[in-house]
């Protein structure tokens, strides 16, 4: 993880009043130069400086898309910031405000150890090609570019059932051909996505990069369709079925949702799963006097809270699940950057080497182009 050095003053002594002011008069001096793009786990004292708002995969076809823009300040966490680095023109440049904001599922994968992992499946049951990586977005560049160099694809939780079928689909029928799929870094999103599809749990295997062949025998891969990373996101990891049962006593009839990153008990005990984008269409459309309990990152939870006042949505846990790296974006952080560029300088900016750059494009272009789906999925019972 990359360290962010102290502001100092005047940044860390400034009134909110102070911060917005500086803030809003950067902006309106950078003009159509700078765009601001804001991961929904915001905080709101972030998000409403956005040009744009959204998940991983709205984001990274937005960040695709402004071509105009001379300066890239990406609002989320470091993986977001190379994807868009990635997929923006070399003329562009991308900046993270606290270059402490990263990812501990990302760092859960090691591309050699991914690299180490195909090789060491593909000898296990002597079928070269047959298994195929499916990266999920929050994972490094270098990961991503292992990815493309073997054939493979990211995903996002919009649109992972999308990009799963195109990877076990045959070649004729415009898919990537391959029996198996490798999910990286992230175990619990494509158990959930593999169970929709009507695959069982038995369909999936976990590899952990610190044993030999992953702790896994050759019976094993040779009968999985699925083998999954032993990686988990911490936010949706403290979600328990126990939290599920707790506010259903406390809110008779309430509907719980939760994020796929959860682990499976949850997934199934909750009455629906999706992305985040999903999780908030779902509420949005939810009819008046509806009530909600959310399994995500508490900023999102807090603001639909106070945007459907006709609803109750509630936390799912009793406790605030919060992606911390995330929060490490404030507006102090903001308003710093920002003046720098107004002043001509370029600070905390976020380059991909170019020959990990050219393979990474491959697997964030396969991403791009599957479409996610719009609403969260009920979950079977």
């Amino acid at each position: 993880m990359l360290f962010q050095e102290p502001l100092g003053e005047p940044y860390e002594s400034m009134s909110v009043d102070e911060l917005d002011e500086r803030i809003r008069a950067c902006k309106s001096a950078l003009g159509e130069r700078v765009v601001i793009l804001g991961h929904h786990y915001q905080q709101d004292d972030v998000i409403r400086y956005a040009d744009f708002a959204g998940d991983s995969l709205r984001l990274s076809r937005l960040a695709g898309e402004q071509t105009g823009a001379e300066f890239i300040v990406f609002c989320g966490v470091h993986f977001m910031a190379e994807s868009a680095d990635i997929l923006t023109s070399d003329s562009q440049t991308v900046i993270l405000p606290d270059l402490s904001a990263g990812c501990s599922m990302a760092d859960m994968a090691d591309a050699a150890d991914v690299q180490t992992c195909l090789d060491e499946l593909s000898a296990l049951i002597d079928g070269v090609g047959t298994i195929v990586p499916v990266t999920y977005v929050n994972s490094t560049a270098a990961v991503k570019a292992v990815t493309g160099r073997n054939g493979g694809a990211c995903c996002t939780s919009g649109n992972c059932r999308a990009v799963l079928a195109w990877a076990l689909r045959s070649g004729d029928q415009d898919g990537a051909g391959h029996a198996k799929v490798l999910a990286v870094p992230d175990q619990h999103l494509v158990r959930a996505t593999a169970l929709d599809m009507g695959y069982s749990l038995a369909d999936c295997v976990v590899y952990r990069p610190h044993l030999p062949n992953g702790g896994l025998t050759a019976d094993q891969v040779r009968l999985a369709t699925f083998v999954l990373w032993d990686g988990c996101c911490s936010v949706h990891q403290e979600f328990t079925v126990e939290h599920v049962t707790q506010r259903r006593r406390e809110y008779p009839g309430i509907r719980v949702i939760v994020h796929p990153e959860c682990e499976i008990s949850v997934v199934q005990a909750a009455d629906m799963h999706g992305s985040t984008e999903q999780i908030i269409r779902t509420i949005s459309d939810a009819p008046p006097a509806s009530k909600w309990a959310v399994g995500t990152e508490i900023n999102l939870v807090n603001r639909l809270a106070c945007k459907h006042t006709d609803k109750l949505v509630v936390n799912l846990s009793s406790h605030q699940c919060l992606c911390t790296t995330m929060y490490r974006i404030d507006p102090q952080h903001l308003c710093w950057v920002l003046e720098n560029l107004r002043a001509g300088r370029i600070v905390n900016r976020i380059t991909v080497d170019p020959a990990v750059k050219c393979d990474a494009r491959i697997a964030l272009d396969r991403m791009v182009g599957h479409k996610g789906a719009v609403t969260a999925t009920s979950t079977a019972k």
